[in-house]
């Protein structure tokens, strides 16, 4: 499934999944000592931020404010 074929539904579920996980990620960080844990963690937080800017997007075109 795509995210084009998600309902408004699975986007708001999907968009709190998400930013949870940055949250705990943003924790990990602050925790975090060593160059590569940084490093590993950081490509983890770009991930899921390019995953909360694509559902933020279709949230909005499914809402029509886009």
């Amino acid at each position: 499934m795509t995210i084009e074929d998600l309902t408004l539904e699975e986007v708001e579920r999907r968009i709190q999944i998400v930013e949870d996980n940055l949250r705990e990620l943003m924790e990990q960080a602050a925790a975090f000592s060593g160059a590569a844990d940084e490093e590993r963690n950081a490509a983890r937080i770009s991930d899921q931020q390019e995953k909360l800017d694509a559902l933020l997007a279709r949230r909005d075109k499914l809402m029509g404010t886009s």
